[in-house]
């Protein structure tokens, strides 16, 4: 949970006949809305609390006489979600597969979305970045449940979906299709029918990948670590974990779990292998099974980021040095350099016959094949390499992300008043932010900053501010105590364009945009380690 700001706290809001010249800021008041928005609140200052209008506006009551009912054109502009990272920052992706880098990563924001992912640049930290969440009118709302996306829902073993991607149905007909081939001159007998074989083994392969994720799913439920969803696609699959482990020793183990499993399948293969047949369907089936889940297991215990050797790595020099990010930092290096050798080792291996003699034939691979797959997988990794660093930064970077430092300072206005007179309240005050209040001084709706931009100036003494609000509801209400990934998260929940931030009491402390909520985080994520 975030402490708040240990700048010196803003006072909370008067009541609407509280206002008065003092509350001013002494220094020039900022022009309200010139231009693009400014540069959001410094972190180590954190924003004025709202004005508060007088017990009467102070509206020119004999100009509004004069001034025609708000009949000019509403400048209605669409809001636009907030765009923050996805804990997309966020997802511990694993992806694993016969030849997948593995990866139990993320969000922070989110990560990782909040997805971690599997290229574990490290699970986002979301679990500490957090503060306190409003109670009453400032309580955010529960998270909108997920819709179902990533593919095709197959089930949800430990309640965590599993969807398969449409890039599986493409690489199950290349297995089938390869496969087929091998059988053809191992079992020539089965015709067509060698066909339908191979498609049980795609299909037997990669529920051995489903198995390898679900034991990271396991061992992150195990240690309270919240899944989303795990994912069957190309390059094998993937583990969506939401925050990362607390310890390394945790990190160690969730990461470990996976290939361990690979080989106990694989052991179970060889075993299953010794009472049958060499030369028969289930024989051969056993065999392509065995080496297969022998593969993932051996691939991703190779010890770079994102697999999940590299995640073993990095607990071992977390465990070591006390800091996670030195550990992300040196198995992402390491990464980065596997990515370099699987590009120009394995086709040296392939066509020097270290992989096995006639495996070029066998296979049915040429040159250019073999450097197509190095060259695929040297990029999954090195992009997995780098995700990881960057997801590792945000991490770092998120408790920054504070409600409280990023709020504009807001004038209260009632629902009639006029445009002009709203920005000339809030150019007085210093404000950058209206909020539309009823005659008791509680909040109804914000006035969008879009919206007022695309009022030209000789309209706005006819459009009152209703004409330009978006009304509140309870996700657009925002306690001036969250912070990192816990507000990415109400933001995401509620998308809108600006939020009213409140204090635990429920009294009105600013308006949040989420443009500025963008920059800063993208500022934060541009800053060097």
């Amino acid at each position: 949970m975030a402490a708040p700001s240990s700048e010196t706290p803003a006072e909370p809001a008067a009541r609407p006949s509280a206002v008065s010249a003092a509350a001013t800021p002494s220094e020039p008041p900022a022009q309200f809305l010139a231009g693009p928005s400014t540069e959001p609140s410094s972190a180590g200052t954190p924003a004025e609390p709202a004005a508060r209008p007088s017990a009467k506006p102070t509206t020119d009551r004999a100009a509004e006489g004069s001034v025609e009912p708000p009949a000019g054109p509403r400048a209605e502009t669409p809001d636009v979600p907030p765009h923050g990272p996805r804990s997309e920052a966020a997802a511990d992706q694993h992806p694993h597969g016969p030849d997948t880098p593995s990866n139990h990563q993320a969000s922070a924001a989110s990560g990782e979305h909040r997805a971690h992912a599997d290229t574990h640049d490290g699970h986002h930290e979301q679990s500490g970045t957090g503060g306190r969440r409003a109670r009453g009118k400032g309580r955010p709302p529960r998270r909108a449940p997920e819709q179902p996306r990533g593919g095709l829902l197959m089930g949800r073993p430990f309640g965590v979906p599993v969807y398969v991607a449409p890039s599986w149905f493409l690489v199950a007909a290349l297995i089938t299709w390869v496969f087929g081939g091998q059988l053809d001159r191992v079992l020539p007998e089965l015709g067509a029918a060698r066909y339908l074989v191979s498609l049980f083994f795609a299909v037997a392969f990669y529920a051995s990948v489903l198995i390898h994720e679900l034991a990271h799913t396991v061992a992150a439920l195990r240690f309270k670590l919240p899944v989303r969803r795990i994912q069957l696609q190309f390059f094998g699959g993937v583990s969506e974990i939401e925050k990362e482990a607390e310890t390394p020793g945790r990190e160690f183990w969730l990461a470990f779990v996976g290939p361990l499993l690979s080989l106990a399948l694989a052991g179970v293969f060889y075993l299953a292998m010794q009472p049958v047949e060499p030369g028969t369907v289930p024989g051969v089936l056993l065999a392509g099974l065995m080496i297969s889940n022998l593969i993932v297991a051996v691939f991703n215990l190779l010890p770079g980021l994102p697999l999940d050797g590299g995640r073993m790595l990095r607990a071992v020099v977390w465990k070591i040095t006390g800091k996670p990010m030195s550990g992300t930092v040196a198995a992402a290096w390491v990464g980065r350099a596997l990515a370099v050798s699987v590009l120009i080792g394995l086709p040296l291996l392939t066509q020097s016959g270290a992989l096995g003699a006639g495996a070029e034939d066998s296979v049915g691979m040429d040159t250019v094949t073999d450097a197509l797959l190095a060259a695929i997988l040297a990029a999954i990794i090195w992009t997995g390499a780098g995700n990881s660093l960057r997801m590792a930064r945000l991490r770092e970077h998120l408790p920054e992300l504070r409600a409280r430092t990023l709020t504009r300072r807001a004038v209260p206005v009632e629902t009639h008043t006029p445009l002009s007179e709203a920005l000339r309240r809030a150019n007085d005050a210093g404000a950058r932010a209206l909020v539309v209040v009823d005659a008791h001084g509680e909040p109804l709706s914000l006035v969008r900053e879009a919206a007022i931009v695309g009022v030209p100036e000789h309209r706005r003494p006819w459009v009152a501010v209703s004409g330009l609000a978006q009304d509140l509801t309870d996700g657009m209400r925002v306690s001036a105590e969250l912070a990192g990934e816990d507000l990415l998260d109400v933001l995401r929940a509620t998308p809108a364009t600006e939020y009213l931030v409140v204090e635990e009491t429920g009294e009105i402390y600013g308006v949040l945009s989420a443009a500025d909520v963008e920059r800063a985080f993208v500022k934060a994520m541009a800053r060097p380690n």
